[in-house]
């Protein structure tokens, strides 16, 4: 199985983007993961913020195979404790899946089209982040998520 994180634009902080490179190399030794981002939308000014989730969600769509399951870092998704998250990423590697894709969306969120698209919402804490933060601390759990599951001591119960 791979895992897919997509975000829409890019990282501007240096230090922020060093340790999602570390922890994207730290989670190579697990499982395949791959990390693409897509570029933020030009003129938005032009746009209602409506638009704007629509266009966004169409270049989100278009990154997605038939087969993907998808998973929405949305703030009203379900919330998981490492542990229990570790249990959710083997539950879909075991279900035979290719590819498990999460998606952190624009500043307002994902289009009606990515929601009905999508399996599944998660959120990783009822306090609001910046979209960069989120990068890290996604990031960072699936590396948690692997160390839990291969009994290592990262994690300390």
């Amino acid at each position: 199985m791979t895992i897919k994180l997509l975000a829409i634009g890019k990282t501007d902080n240096k230090q922020l983007q060093a340790l999602i490179d570390d922890y994207q190399k730290r989670l190579s030794h697990y499982i395949k993961f791959e990390f693409e981002i897509i570029p933020d939308l030009k003129k938005v000014k032009n746009l209602s913020e409506t638009q704007q989730k629509d266009k966004e969600g169409e270049l989100i769509l278009a990154k997605l195979s038939p087969t993907d399951t998808l998973i929405l870092l949305d703030e009203n998704g379900k919330q998981l404790h490492s542990v229990g998250f570790s249990e959710y990423i083997q539950k879909y590697m075991n279900s035979g899946i290719k590819q498990l894709v999460f998606v952190i969306g624009g500043p307002y969120g994902f289009s009606e089209a990515v929601y009905q698209k999508a399996q599944g919402k998660m959120s990783l804490s009822k306090m609001t982040f910046s979209h960069q933060m989120i990068r890290l601390f996604i990031v960072e759990q699936f590396y948690r998520a692997f160390t839990i599951l291969k009994n290592e001591p990262y994690h300390h119960r």
